[in-house]
């Protein structure tokens, strides 16, 4: 019966869809293609029904928290928010405040109220954006007069300051209005214009293992960054925003331009207490965000600044463009969402405000088109359209937050930068600890945290099938290349099968740093691990992962992954837009499982035992696949060689991962293989962490440590395979 079998699985093979002889395939692979950057085309891509959307938001949403280190959320400190030296004006108030989003770490501001207020009233968040001086702006008089000639602005004296315009109209309106300063701005000075805007190339000295600063491999690693950093003031924004009395918590809104519009975006995405939206000149499907401080790896792999916006939906929301990278909305990006809208039923609640005859702006146009927006609802009650009036600007040194009586933190720099940086990662490890009391906890928090990172689950696989290359008569087995192809996502992956003429039905994937060759030593023998698994009866795969063998022009190992075109030393320039070759291994590595596990070819039966044994710097990655792959892989082999992806000092490094160290690092993936069978091999020790979850899940007999020889790890991993 079992010969039946074997000859029924390499019969069905050898009729495989497509064959050519000759040499390997080269891959034609979807991935070989320069990498995205920040200004690719980013589309969305309405779902036809709500449950489909609702799923698919919470996935975007969780991919947004995590990219910006806000999963699990911050513990939320006390603001001990300061707000001194009142101005009144005839029909509103100017306060200045500063506040505490995390110890030592202070957002500074303007608050603004109307006066004779009675009762509950709309709170109002303002972002900056990106403009000279900030919240504390002032335009030329000859600017201001050329804008009054185009139609930009209507007043001399208002339009100098356009941001004071848009709080004094709002608190003329009847809303209480915070505006507070983006980092390196205005008030804001405990980090450089330099880390915040400008950053180019890394610091040695910030590149450490322990206490480093932002851009570092270990800062990306835990998933720290200057946006990450913002949208948590703007979090504590909304925290301080609603802890005024006459705030209405059900009439929240936020509005920035540029800059200010991907705060807006951001936090309209995460913040269910925000009930209305109105990025200006941001949202598009062309240009995301060119600073460092509007990128964070992961944030935008596979959706855009418009799916950011349709998370908002179907609460009210609007924005305008110009003569930027938002000219092409109404065509490109602004239908879907309308369309969402519609499948969600408030087509009314979302608008575009046309302004495409006019540079890059929050110009008085712009400004009256929120200002009505807000008005209709919130049911404020002035007449429509809303167009401010003149006012007498405040001058910069009226609105400065820091005085005599109020002095200037000195916690500033590379230290406070470090200080920052360590508080988070001990703030966000004493979070984690709950997820670690069982297997299933651990699953349903760190391992959902690693599935987005990795950005596919064995469930999204795909579907792949098989194109026979060439075959050889080895004796007792089989040999035959071919190309395993992910119809799914357009990825192949050159293979070698060696098949034994008495198959058992059982299939193991062997996987090193050469590749598929990896099956052989160098004088063309078969591996001593390998060749045990043949002599069982197993088939056994060697595979080329991506950047390995086949895909190498010169043959020569990576030492550095692709990044994209872009001078600045930032990793969320190439990893906010594309997977990391690591994640892409990782997909490789579940690509071939699950073709194992549901290809049908010919009559062959289905595998009874899939195996994968991963060494070199491929063996993380199989330890990431099998953390993913649940019961889809039945026993792992793998030599760590003790990485940690917390020792990484190179964010070009072919195993660096955003947030690879946050989630407890690997020990974090190998616990995550619980209950399954695990052989590990480069480990002086089993991990605390890992062997408490293997009790707790009543299989401490499935984890097994090899402490033998290394010259026969190979081996001993294949006999364990198939034990």
């Amino acid at each position: 019966m079992k010969l039946k079998l074997a000859a029924a699985f390499i019969s069905g093979l050898l009729l495989a869809p497509l064959f050519v002889s000759g040499a390997d395939i080269l891959p034609s692979d979807k991935r070989l293609a320069p990498p995205k950057d920040l200004n690719g085309y980013f589309p969305f891509t309405p779902p036809q029904t709500k449950i489909e959307w609702d799923t698919r938001a919470e996935f975007v949403r969780t991919q947004i928290l995590l990219s910006q280190g806000l999963w699990p959320m911050p513990t939320r400190t006390p603001l001990k928010a300061v707000i001194h030296g009142k101005i009144d004006r005839p029909d509103h108030t100017v306060e200045k405040v500063y506040f505490e989003s995390s110890p030592g770490f202070f957002v500074t501001g303007n608050l603004y109220k109307p006066k004779n207020v009675k009762g509950k009233v709309p709170g109002v968040l303002f972002a900056h954006g990106h403009w000279k001086d900030a919240r504390l702006s002032e335009e030329a008089p000859n600017k201001v007069r050329h804008e009054i000639a185009t139609g930009e602005e209507r007043f001399e004296k208002g339009g100098v300051s356009r941001f004071q315009s848009m709080c004094v109209q709002l608190a003329r309106m009847g809303c209480v209005v915070w505006q507070w300063d983006m980092l390196s701005d205005s008030d804001s000075h405990q980090f450089s214009r330099e880390v915040v805007h400008t950053f180019g190339k890394q610091r040695p000295e910030m590149n450490k293992t322990e206490n480093w600063g932002l851009y570092s491999p270990q800062a990306e690693s835990n998933l720290q960054s200057i946006m990450g950093l913002q949208t948590w003031n703007a979090i504590r924004s909304m925290d301080f925003l609603l802890s005024i009395p006459e705030v209405d918590s059900e009439r929240t809104a936020m509005t920035g331009a540029s800059g200010g519009g991907t705060q807006t975006m951001l936090l309209a995405a995460i913040d269910p207490r925000l009930k209305l939206s109105f990025p200006a000149v941001m949202v598009s499907t062309s240009m995301q965000g060119g600073c460092t401080c509007e990128n964070s790896s992961m944030l935008r792999v596979n959706t855009g600044n418009v799916e950011f916006a349709a998370l908002f939906a179907p609460k009210p929301q609007g924005m305008t463009t110009a003569n930027d990278w938002t000219k092409e909305m109404a065509t490109k990006g602004f239908p879907d969402l309308k369309k969402l809208y519609s499948t969600l039923g408030k087509p009314e609640n979302v608008m575009l405000h046309r302004g495409e005859h006019h540079p890059h702006n929050y110009n008085s146009l712009s400004r009256s088109a929120f200002f009505t927006f807000l008005n209709h609802h919130f049911k404020l009650g002035h007449k429509s359209p809303v167009i401010e009036n003149d006012f007498d600007p405040l001058t910069p040194a009226q609105l400065t937050v820091w005085d005599a009586e109020h002095p200037e933190p000195k916690t500033n720099g590379p230290d406070f930068e470090r200080y920052l940086l360590k508080y988070f990662k001990d703030d966000s490890e004493k979070l984690l600890q709950p997820s670690t009391s069982s297997a299933a906890s651990l699953r349903n928090g760190i391992g959902k945290a690693v599935e987005i990172i990795i950005g596919r689950s064995y469930a999204q696989a795909g579907d792949s099938d098989w194109i026979l290359n060439d075959k050889k008569d080895k004796g007792k087995y089989v040999e035959m290349t071919g190309i395993i192809r992910n119809k799914t996502y357009a990825e192949e992956l050159p293979v070698t099968w060696l098949y034994p003429k008495e198959w058992k039905g059982q299939a193991v994937v062997w996987l090193d740093d050469a590749g598929k060759s990896s099956l052989y030593n160098a004088d063309g023998s078969v591996k001593a691990g390998v060749q045990e698994l043949l002599n069982a009866g197993a088939t056994v795969m060697g595979a080329d992962l991506l950047f390995q063998g086949a895909f190498l022009k010169d043959g020569k190992p990576m030492k550095q992954t692709r990044l994209v075109s872009n001078p600045r030393e930032f990793a969320g320039f190439t990893y906010g837009y594309n997977h990391t070759l690591f994640a892409q291994r990782t997909h490789d590595v579940l690509t071939l499982t699950r073709f194992l596990k549901t290809a049908k070819i010919g009559s062959h039966p289905q595998p009874t035992l899939i195996g994968v044994a991963g060494f070199g710097e491929i063996g993380p990655v199989v330890i990431a696949a099998r953390a993913l792959a649940g019961d889809a892989i039945d026993r792992a082999a793998v030599d760590t060689k003790g990485f940690r992806f917390s020792n990484l000092l190179d964010y070009r490094d072919p195993s660096f991962l955003p947030g690879g160290s946050k989630y407890l690092d690997l020990p974090g993936m190998m616990a995550l293989n619980a209950p399954h069978a695990i052989w590990l091999a480069g480990e002086t020790k089993t991990p605390a962490f890992v062997s408490d979850i293997y009790t707790k899940a009543g299989a401490v007999t499935k984890f097994n440590l090899y402490a033998g020889d290394a010259s026969k790890q190979e081996l001993e991993a294949g006999k364990w395979l198939l034990k």
